[in-house]
Formats: C-alpha cells, structure tokens, sequence
C-alpha cells in the first residue's frame, strides 16, 4: 500500500469507545506492514471530558487484552475534518452530531459509521459508560472485530 490514510475514530466524550479504537486500531496497524501509511487518532462531539484520560474501566478491559489506551479527550475540530479521511462514529447520534459539526459540505463524504467494517449485523457500537465491566468486553469486541475489518479494507484485502 502506498497512500497514505489518517483515520479518526469519533464517539460522544472520547473517554470510551473512540479511544480504545484507536488504540485497538493502532496496535493492528504497528504489527502490519502498512504502519508507515496509516495514522489514527480519536475525538467527541462534545467538551465536557475534555482534557481527561480514557475511562478507568475502558483502560483496565483493553489492558487485559493487551491493548494500551491513551491520550486525553478531546472534541473534534474543523482542522480534523480537513486532514482526517474518514470519521468514523460509533453509532447515530454521533453519525447525526458530527454531521451538524461539519464545518463545509465537502467534508461530509469522510463521515462514516465505525459499524461499516464490522463483520456482525451489529448497527452501532453501544456506548458502556453507564453500564457494568460486562458493557467493556462487549464494545472490545466490536473495535476488534471492526478494527480488523477496517484495516482489511484499507490494504485491499477486503
């Protein structure tokens, strides 16, 4: 592959799901070949989190899968919709947010649902904050499975 991709996972705070995709996404892209040629980040429709690390429990269920979140929430920017080249949301309301976000209509073709690349029936990626450690797995579950899918797609190996 030689283009070159920056992919932004988006969810409601970024304190959940979108970063634990992007570190579940990372981690795929850093034991593939294609590490050169793609580079993610995450981000939320909202500020209210911002400036905070991931949710204890999301960073403790990744963990265990050996998987390393980071960062600190943030909310989107008009500079992530021009140097992203997908958003990817993890469910409709965040697909709904980011597109009343959009600062300029050529930008809404990059807006995507995260749940296109998973290899389930699954619709959304279901927000675990206000639900129990078993919320946690399930989400993982999805970022993987979705993740693999995503990176498939992206080295034309669909």
């Amino acid at each position: 592959m030689s283009i070159f991709m920056h992919v932004i996972f988006v969810c409601w705070g970024n304190i959940c799901r979108s970063p634990a995709a992007e570190a579940t996404f990372r981690k795929l892209v850093n034991e593939s070949d294609m590490a050169e040629n793609l580079t993610c980040d995450s981000v939320g429709t909202i500020n209210s989190h911002a400036g905070n690390p991931p949710d204890p429990r999301m960073q403790r269920a990744a963990k265990a899968r050996g998987i390393e979140t980071g960062g600190r929430s943030r909310m989107v920017t008009k500079r992530d919709f021009e140097e992203a080249d997908w958003l990817l949301t993890m469910d409709e309301f965040n697909f709904s947010e980011l597109n009343q976000l959009c600062p300029d209509d050529r930008f809404r073709s990059k807006i995507r649902p995260f749940c296109d690349f998973v290899s389930s029936s699954a619709k959304e990626v279901p927000d675990p904050y206000y639900g129990g450690a078993s919320g946690f797995e399930v989400v993982l579950d999805l970022l993987e499975d979705g993740c693999i899918g995503l990176l498939s797609e992206l080295s034309g190996n669909p």
